[in-house]
């Protein structure tokens, strides 16, 4: 293939270099952010020799050329001047979104990468909770501990304002300097001393306090990012490298401190306000609206959309009453719904996958496995979950049950509704907990499930009739090799893939991009991630591992090569979230651990978990046949590839 004249021709057909903001390339895929995609042709390009396809999707203009993209991606970047996508980012148009959804999508954005931090600070002063009944609060120890539990939630704007600069493509080290301009102690003492109010060049600055706030961070990041575009516009290029930071900092701080920070605390006060007035006259509608409704609240990842409102609740006498409690109902029912799937189920993946999804709901408060893997693929137990968690949601609400302290609710972490006031806040959280693994496990006993009967590697190689390209397994089905006369698969003639992800195994056509739906790239299944860890399908090597890190090209002893795709628009995410443990060239066998994956994570950044597994050499083969429609883990074979005869 002449990827030269094929660059060239793509390069024509989208409208010249003048049109061309950045270009990036992930696995198989040229992605162009243009200026203005209505003058191109769609048909025209696809029509250009190398090309298979085109996307338009996130805002970028995807030409879909296959394994060889690099190739091609080389031949364009010596045609012209091309800045790549982080490099572009301020210059890349962004989406119509609605204005709500945008909101949530930014505060969720700017929240998720600062969770860690708060839910590992929540959790010391869990432990300094239980410490106290032996420990005086007054020893030292303690009093360092609580250093360590405080530190995360005092600084919290500067952790949200670093993580918001990033979401807003504002510098984060300035941003964060700025909202320390709020946290600084002199600030603080000026603001508590001056008995006639403080003033700066004549303007009154608003008296109010910042620590542990988090929409004033938000606001300044969005105001900066502003702020540094004007002041790299009127800055001579000589002195940019001391005069624009010492601008944005003048410029921006005291803004900060005028405007954004007393408006983000102002909307933080009503936020309490709003949340307190749900709990005093609406808690057990809202509760049972909450907790019912919380797995699809984490599907969406817009569960860290409301910390915001939770901080501001922790910070009342009364505590939080909404987004905690339901989320202890609800990963306790998630928890038990596994649970009872692993005990009642034959089939001993699932049982592997639901226990195993159990233990994370009800010891860590980690739903995702539960609910990728276990709940929402077998459909009732998801109703169970659901229905368990508004029953005992309308019971959270009617006994007002609160948590005192920010933590990822749990069996682990119930010492976070210790109240202050005595004993009885913990006693109901410990019985709304029983209440909802009790109705949770029934339920999904009683409304049971189809189980996915075992498969084999004959199986795999059984999944497609005779007559049809590709037929598929629906869940529990499993068929008799003696009834359709189907053969052992002859030696060296056919190779077998295992499920390198724990999950469901889903058709291709179920994927959202017709990349992979349309088998432009090759046949194969996907897989809804169950966990996230990819494990080597087979024995053979690492042909490639992406830059990325979202897509690794793998190839087996027998030749069979594989493409694992992780996720939806991953390769935007540049590696974060991803942890490779192989290289380019490794020898690899089956059940190999090759790369670790935050799904949350990935998630929460509006990116889809789903993973196509591609037969990147599907020509090679008369006939690839897949197993789908049921739960599968590494030692299930999923795909079965005969040679071309």
């Amino acid at each position: 293939m002449d990827y030269g004249t094929t660059a060239k021709e793509i390069l024509r057909e989208i409208g010249g270099e003048s049109n061309v903001v950045s270009v990036t390339h992930c696995m198989t895929r040229l992605r162009f952010v243009l200026k203005d995609e209505s003058i191109v042709d769609d048909s025209r390009v696809k029509a250009i020799k190398g090309v298979a396809g085109v996307m338009k999707k996130a805002g970028q203009y995807q030409v879909i050329i296959g394994n060889d993209v690099a190739k091609c991606y080389g031949e364009l970047v010596k045609l012209g001047d091309f800045k790549g996508g982080r490099e572009a980012a301020s210059e890349k148009p962004r989406e119509k979104q609605n204005p709500v959804m945008a909101v949530l999508d930014v505060i969720s954005g700017c929240m998720a990468p600062v969770i860690p931090a708060i839910i590992g600070a929540g959790m010391v002063k869990v432990l300094i909770i239980l410490l106290g009944a032996v420990l005086p609060a007054e020893s030292q120890t303690m009093q360092l501990l609580t250093v360590i539990g405080d530190c995360a939630f005092y600084f919290l704007p500067m952790l949200v304002a670093f993580s918001a600069a990033k979401k807003f493509n504002a510098n984060p080290y300035l941003v964060a300097a700025v909202i320390g301009v709020l946290l600084h102690p002199s600030f603080i003492s000026l603001l508590e001393q001056a008995t006639d109010g403080v003033r700066f060049i004549g303007i009154p600055v608003t008296s109010a306090t910042y620590s542990s706030t988090i929409i004033p961070s938000i606001l300044t990041a969005w105001a900066m990012s502003w702020i540094e575009r004007g002041v790299d516009r009127i800055t001579p290029s000589v002195t940019k490298n001391f005069l624009k930071p010492a601008l944005i900092l003048l410029i921006s701080a005291p803004v900060a401190f005028i405007i954004l920070g007393p408006l983000g605390s102002i909307i933080g006060n009503v936020l309490a306000s709003a949340v307190l007035a749900i709990q005093s006259h609406v808690s057990i509608l809202a509760s049972i609206i909450m907790a019912a409704a919380m797995p699809f609240i984490v599907m969406t990842g817009m569960h860290w959309a409301f910390i915001p409102v939770t901080m501001a609740a922790l910070a009342t006498p009364a505590g939080e009453s909404l987004m905690l409690p339901a989320m202890l109902i609800s990963n306790i029912a998630q928890g038990t719904s596994c649970l009872a799937v692993a005990v009642k189920s034959k089939n001993s993946s699932l049982k592997q996958v639901a226990s195993a999804s159990s233990f994370s709901a009800l010891l860590a408060g980690v739903t995702e496995p539960g609910l990728y893997g276990v709940t929402m693929p077998l459909k009732r137990p998801i109703m169970a979950v659901c229905i368990a968690s508004g029953i005992t949601g309308a019971v959270a609400g009617a006994v007002r049950l609160s948590a005192f302290a920010f933590a990822t609710p749990s069996l682990v972490s119930l010492p976070q509704f210790v109240s202050p006031e005595g004993a009885s806040n913990l006693m109901m959280a410990v019985a709304v907990t029983a209440i909802s693994a009790v109705l949770s496990f029934v339920l999904t006993w009683v409304l049971g499930f189809e189980d996915p009967a075992e498969a084999s590697v004959q199986d795999a190689g059984e999944a497609e009739t005779a007559g049809a390209p590709e037929e598929t397994l629906s869940a529990g089905e499993k068929k008799d090799a003696s009834a359709d006369g189907a053969t052992e698969i002859p030696a060296g003639g056919s190779a077998v893939a295992y499920a390198p992800i724990a999950g469901e195994a889903v058709p291709l056509s179920q994927v959202n991009d017709p990349t992979f739906a349309e088998e432009i790239l090759g046949k194969g299944l996907a897989i809804r991630p169950a966990e996230g860890k990819v494990f080597a399908p087979f024995d053979g090597t690492v042909e490639t591992v992406f830059e990325t890190k979202h897509a690794m090209g793998l190839r087996s002893d027998d030749g069979l090569e594989l493409l694992i795709h992780v996720g939806l628009e991953t390769v935007n995410l540049n590696g974060k979230y991803f942890t490779a443990h192989v290289t380019d060239g490794q020898r690899i066998h089956r059940g190999d651990l090759l790369l670790e994956f935050d799904r949350d994570a990935i998630a929460a950044a509006g990116c889809e978990t789903i993973t196509p597994v591609i037969v990147s050499n599907t020509d090679d083969y008369s006939e690839i046949r897949t197993v789908t429609g049921r739960l599968v883990g590494p030692e299930d074979p999923v795909l079965t590839a005969d040679r071309t005869k």
